[in-house]
């Protein structure tokens, strides 16, 4: 969440980064404005309360009539009292200007290009040649039924609409991406996690996804807990609670996950696998530092990027606007791969920065050598890759005009050293 004192002290800065990103917060802005000066004052009165609560008490024992004694004591009930009901309204303040604080989106960076919609978004660079075909290219749903690799019927038949199932050489070429991703990650330093595949609310809304996502999300209502919609959620709270020094920044951690999304307002793409409902995915994330915080975002995006370079897919790199980045993002760059079948670039790696706006929501502090100065940690995250959308690139980029599919070089020693897939 934003910081109250950023909000309290440069509020026009606020607007003007609430108002950039285009959203309708300006009413709860004002009202969080409104709940904060309640608080403050009710803050005042509370500390002056204890004050003169705590002189009476020590009073008390220094007086040696009886009358004005119990004068005194009543005094002091009163101020207990009195006490009791401002520390219960300064609660009550509180956690309602908290929870308007979780509905504010992050302020995006300076730096970040104003736009209001995805075409104000900026290339940043270019990577590889799309592929020219002699024949006409076939979408990857149609590849993949035939091939037999992909089963669309049995997996509405299974769990209903938007899902799917792998089948045989399809499975294994997943399987083959998770492994590939995950031992690239490895190799330049992040630690692999498995976690949870379920999360508490409060660790849903320590990355921002609850409150602002929940219609997008699969809630168990009944534990108060939820399907992960990305390993961000629980990588981000992996350390929640730890004391973390200088030292040990910046901390790496990768995971592959299955990731759970209702595409809420969403027309999903029964046939094929670009959007559904469940899909498996590579994920990094850093806890850096606010000084490396942006190196730190470069040299993210750039690991994406070596996959898609090993796989020998041409990708682009696009800056998004204020308009186009996420709730919690202050920086974020989308890698899209070149998908034939519509012949444009499709996002297959989203790599952001949060600032201090997740460390905050999660509690995550480091402290310097000697332990006494706590700061907020900076968040990033991105896909290293998306699995599903991998496979999509994969059989649209490297389909022959037979039908059959080949297999990157990188990829051919995690299938057992097939370098081709054929229909039966």
């Amino acid at each position: 969440m934003l910081d109250v004192k950023v909000l309290r002290e440069t509020p026009e800065k606020v607007k003007a980064g609430l108002k950039a990103r285009g959203g309708p917060w300006a009413d709860a802005l004002e009202d969080i404005l409104k709940l904060d000066a309640r608080w403050r004052a009710a803050t005042s009165e509370v500390n002056e309360l204890r004050q003169t609560r705590n002189r009476a008490s020590e009073e008390i024992g220094k007086i040696k009539d009886k009358v004005m004694r119990e004068e005194k004591v009543l005094q002091v009930r009163g101020l207990k009292d009195r006490l009791q009901t401002v520390e219960a309204e300064l609660k009550e303040l509180d956690s309602r200007r908290d929870k308007l604080l979780l509905e504010i989106p992050n302020l995006p960076d300076d730096s970040v290009p104003r736009g209001a919609s995805p075409t104000d978004n900026v290339e940043k660079r270019r990577h590889g040649t799309p592929p020219v075909f002699a024949f006409k290219p076939k979408e990857h749903g149609a590849l993949g039924e035939a091939l037999g690799i992909l089963d669309f019927a049995r997996g509405v038949k299974l769990a209903g609409e938007g899902f799917y199932v792998m089948v045989g050489a399809g499975a294994r070429l997943e399987r083959a991406l998770i492994q590939f991703f995950l031992d690239e990650a490895t190799a330049k330093g992040y630690l692999e996690v498995v976690p949870p595949f379920l999360v508490t609310e409060e660790t849903a809304t320590g990355t921002g996804h609850l409150p602002k996502n929940a219609d997008d999300m699969y809630l168990i209502e009944r534990d108060r807990m939820a399907l992960i919609p990305t390993a961000e959620v629980p990588l981000t709270s992996f350390y929640r609670g730890d004391v973390i020094l200088t030292a040990q920044l910046p901390i790496k951690l990768c995971a592959y996950t299955p990731c759970f999304r209702r595409e809420a307002g969403r027309n999903t793409d029964t046939k094929g696998l670009v959007r559904v409902h469940q899909f498996n995915k590579v994920e990094m994330l850093k806890l850096s530092t606010p000084e490396a915080a942006w190196g730190e975002l470069e040299s993210l995006t750039r690991d994406a990027e070596e996959l898609l370079k090993k796989l020998g897919l041409a990708y682009r790199v696009i800056e998004l606007c204020t308009g186009d980045i996420g709730f919690s993002a202050a920086k974020t760059y989308d890698v899209e791969v070149w998908l034939p079948s519509v012949n444009e670039y499709k996002e297959i790696s989203s790599c952001s920065c949060f600032t201090d706006f997740q460390a905050r929501r999660a509690g995550l502090k480091y402290r310097d050598k000697d332990g006494q100065v706590g700061r907020w940690l900076y968040t990033l995250n991105g896909s290293g890759l998306a699995v599903g959308r991998t496979v999509v690139a994969i059989l649209e980029n490297f389909q022959r005009e037979d039908g059959s599919v080949a297999i990157p070089e990188v990829l051919r020693k995690y299938m057992g050293g097939m370098s081709e897939i054929r229909g039966a």
